[in-house]
């Protein structure tokens, strides 16, 4: 091939491969983006929900959420149609800080659950949880790995209301209580049976880097999100200091 063909060849393919990698850099960039999209639309509906359940005309009484170490929530947990058990849901989990658990909400750290015991649904449904964690062993028994509700840690569907009155029913020494939202309606709800547990993948995808929730609200290793910001706002607002805990 003649050194003029040659050059023009060589420069053509050079020209080629700079147009493609300039068309893939958007698409690279996008993928990114989209990544952890996701989680971040569960992070902000987390805060949606929570503020629901305490600025709402029912919910959860405040002398409940004041006695709670942790708080999890699992925005639209998706209920598989005419199966018993076909259920999961994916959210965050935030702790109180400090050695005592007495300090302010920590960081959320993203958790998953699954189970049979979100009883028979004939058509499906989205429908938001709340957990709150009640003592120490319940909340590191959550964060320290998958555990079964009802066998690992004690659970039971917990008190509605605003009055101190609503907050003296239930099953108050459960380690966990757990509340369902559904039409803009709270009700107390056991979820006896399901797993839960750290979604290790999901906290990479928003933190960048796999982390499990011990390390994100005890190690405190990513700083607080954006989206985090109306939840943990709402939890300060309403119970900013651990009513349990001298």
């Amino acid at each position: 091939m003649p050194k003029y063909f040659e050059n023009r060849f060589m420069a053509k393919g050079l020209i080629s491969a700079a147009t493609v990698l300039c068309m893939m850099l958007p698409i690279a960039a996008q993928a990114a983006d989209e990544k952890g999209a996701a989680e971040k639309d569960r992070m902000t509906a987390a805060g949606d929900v929570m503020h629901e359940s305490l600025y709402g005309h029912s919910g959860i009484p405040l002398d409940v959420l004041n006695k709670t170490e942790c708080v999890i929530v699992l925005p639209s947990v998706k209920k598989a149609a005419f199966i018993v058990g076909a259920s999961y849901g994916r959210g965050v989990m935030t702790c109180r800080g400090g050695a005592n658990m007495n300090g302010p909400w920590s960081v959320p750290s993203f958790m998953q659950s699954t189970g049979g015991s979100f009883g028979f649904q004939a058509g499906g449904q989205a429908t938001d949880y709340i957990l709150l964690v009640m003592n120490d062993k319940g909340a590191r028994t959550v964060m320290n790995g998958k555990v079964k509700l009802g066998a690992d840690a004690s659970i039971a569907a917990g008190p509605i209301g605003r009055t101190s009155e609503a907050a003296t029913t239930g099953n108050m020494s459960s380690e966990i209580l757990s509340y369902s939202h559904a039409q803009g309606i709270f009700a107390g709800v056991s979820l006896s049976g399901s797993t839960l547990g750290g979604d290790e993948d999901a906290n990479a995808n928003f933190y960048g880097k796999k982390l499990s929730a011990t390390e994100i609200i005890v190690n405190k290793a990513v700083p607080m999100p954006v989206q985090a910001k109306k939840l943990i706002a709402t939890l300060t607002a309403k119970s900013p200091h651990n009513t349990s805990k001298k």
